[in-house]
């Protein structure tokens, strides 16, 4: 039985999303995360983690349990194949990096949807646990159309032909632009570019002409206190928390604690 994509239905509909970052593969971490109740989705940050094919399917199986459901961030090697698999595990989403220019927009889109006459969509029919009900299910295709489609523009070139980029986005359905200021800066050849006004001028543009091509600038953040002023450029869409930060935070705020108690016995 496959799980409706809410998410998608959520973008449709014009609502704001809220979502949350993983990198274990260990599948009670999505289950407890849609057993909040608060939060419309969960990325799978598989370009940091270690994964198989099987455990996208235990992951998938994991957020449908607890109603949640999934993004996968890939790598932009072998994109193509591991989109594939984990739309055929049961992802709802996937998260391209490294967009350089119009043509890497059109692969992310050419790599998850459906091979139908005269569009570029490259996917074609998998028996995995999409199409379990039956080997060309009629509702096979619209299920890779609904797939929420999102890029990231974390790279120099990528803001050097922005333009370019995002009108091919707008033309092919791109859900939602991610800003990526690490790698921006990384790939100008200047670190310590993060967190500086400059950066944060970059950071405004790309999210107003998002805006401005009718596409969803969606926004990382660690901490709730960081949304205003990004709600006040106009973002409604926010990923928030990585768990393993989450789980070294915790651990520092505990063991500290623990330390200035004995530390007086």
């Amino acid at each position: 039985m496959n799980m409706p994509n809410s998410l998608q239905q959520k973008i449709a509909a014009g609502e704001a999303t809220l979502g949350t970052h993983f990198l274990s593969t260990d599948p009670d971490v999505p289950e407890m995360i849609g057993d909040t109740g608060l939060f419309d989705y969960a990325e799978f940050c598989a370009e940091y983690a270690l994964f198989d094919m099987p455990m996208l399917a235990h992951l998938a199986r994991a957020g449908q349990a607890g109603n949640l459901p999934l993004v996968i961030k890939l790598d932009q090697a072998c994109q193509e194949f591991w989109a594939q698999a984990a739309i055929g595990a049961g992802f709802h989403g996937v998260l391209f990096t490294d967009i350089r220019s119009a043509a890497d927009v059109a692969a992310a889109y050419a790599a998850i949807r459906p091979d139908l006459p005269g569009t570029p969509g490259r996917m074609g029919i998998k028996i995995r646990r999409s199409a379990l009900s039956g080997y060309a299910d009629a509702e096979y295709a619209e299920a890779l159309e609904s797939v929420v489609l999102m890029i990231m523009i974390e790279k120099a070139a990528a803001v050097d032909d922005l333009g370019a980029i995002l009108d091919a986005a707008a033309g092919l359905g791109v859900a939602m632009v991610q800003w990526g200021p690490v790698d921006f800066a990384l790939s100008c050849g200047r670190p310590g570019l993060v967190d500086t006004d400059e950066m944060r001028s970059v950071e405004e543009r790309v999210i107003t002409q998002s805006i401005e091509h009718g596409l969803l600038p969606r926004v990382e953040i660690a901490d709730p206190e960081d949304a205003s002023r990004y709600v006040d450029l106009g973002v409604r869409h926010f990923c928030v928390g990585w768990d393993r930060f989450i789980y070294r935070s915790e651990l520092k705020r505990l063991g500290r604690g623990m330390r200035a108690i004995l530390g007086d016995v």
